[in-house]
């Protein structure tokens, strides 16, 4: 039987707290699949980098390796960034079998446990408003690729008409719109009297520090209504079975990412430059910088998301594979590369985003 490694692919924070939870799932998944090889390792800005506990996997005798996104939606780190770091090990490697699994994606084990931490928050709260009488807010990472936004509206729109919320909005930390703050002054204008906010996201860090800021702030400027904020989600044990279900994908042959929609494929309107460009990582540059502990001082609502380069460009990111997955294929998009260019993000001057969380 061929002795099979998984790698579970994080993206990365400075914020020490961030990290500590991504091990944290890493050990879960570790302990779901016993009957494998489990290591992690990150894109950026924390160590173990990818590549190194890659090499670490094949040194204990791994003839196959099944990396795995440990990230919600396939915007552009699933699609360029992690494809580019695994397939420039696995060509290093040309006798190790190397697959990559797709995002978590759209899957009802999330939505179940973003109800779960929805109606926890609504537990801790108490009172007796009514959840039809109740507005939920849910915030998504943001990118600028319209496929993985789109996925938030329907977690979102999955969450509303599953819990009975009275309305819902969408909002997001950075690089499309609506941003936070934004939003929530929106929906205060509805007069619902509760307000949930949710964060759709599986770690802490930077991003949702300032999502609860802005959710105090607002909540300042309108103190007649409630503001709850709602916990992320974490190592919920149902965020756990769908990471364990990517790994069986995988193994099991049945792989497959959303393409329908992808901008790197199809003409997404407002995004039609972006077809065919090459896949490559700009993440270099920040492999292995390493995180700290942030502290409430250092936390700097104003500061931008990442300082190592511009998100609201994120859609320059190269891509030239067909989403197979199957590493050890070369499939490619047909691109003159001396052509390559930074597309800039359509939008980027939009009044209610798309930056970052900064104040005016």
């Amino acid at each position: 039987m061929t002795k099979t490694g998984i790698m579970v692919c994080g993206h990365g924070s400075r914020d020490i707290d961030a990290v500590t939870e991504f091990q944290s799932v890493a050990d879960g998944i570790r302990d779901r699949l016993p009957q494998y090889d489990v290591d992690s390792g990150f894109l950026e800005f924390a160590t173990p980098i990818i590549s190194e506990r890659l090499e670490a996997l094949r040194l204990r005798g791994n003839e196959r390796i099944i990396a795995v996104p440990g990230m919600l939606f396939a915007a552009g780190h699933v699609k360029n960034d992690l494809p580019s770091v695994i397939n420039t090990y696995a060509a290093k490697h040309p006798d190790l079998e190397v697959v990559f699994g797709r995002d978590l994606g759209m899957d009802m084990s999330l939505v179940r446990a973003a109800g779960d931490r929805i109606k926890q928050a609504l537990d801790d709260a108490g009172g007796d408003v009514p959840v039809s009488q109740t507005l939920l807010v849910v915030v998504g990472r943001g990118a600028s690729d319209p496929d993985a936004n789109s996925n938030i509206a329907k977690v979102c729109r999955l969450l509303w008409e599953g819990l009975g919320f009275g309305w819902a909005q969408v909002a997001y930390s950075g690089v499309t719109f609506p941003l936070v703050e934004p939003a929530l002054e929106h929906v205060t204008k509805l007069g619902y009297k509760r307000i949930v906010v949710f964060p759709y996201f599986l770690f802490t860090g930077i991003l949702v520090r300032r999502i609860y800021h802005y959710v105090d702030e607002v909540a300042a400027r309108h103190p007649d209504i409630e503001f709850i904020k709602a916990p992320y989600l974490n190592d919920h044990p149902l965020v756990l079975d769908a990471f364990a279900a990517r790994v069986e994908e995988a193994i099991n042959g049945d792989n497959h990412m959303n393409c329908q929609l992808c901008k790197y494929r199809e003409q997404v309107l407002g995004f039609e430059a972006d077809v065919g460009l090459p896949q490559e990582s700009h993440h270099h540059h920040v492999e292995g910088i390493g995180s700290s502990k942030l502290s409430d001082e250092d936390f700097d609502p104003t500061a931008h998301v990442h300082t190592g380069h511009d998100h609201s460009r994120e859609n320059g990111h190269s891509h030239s594979h067909s989403h197979s997955h199957d590493l050890k294929q070369d499939h490619s998009h047909e691109h003159d590369k001396s052509a390559h260019h930074h597309h800039p993000y359509p939008h980027e001057d939009h009044p209610l985003g798309p930056r970052s969380m900064l104040k005016k």
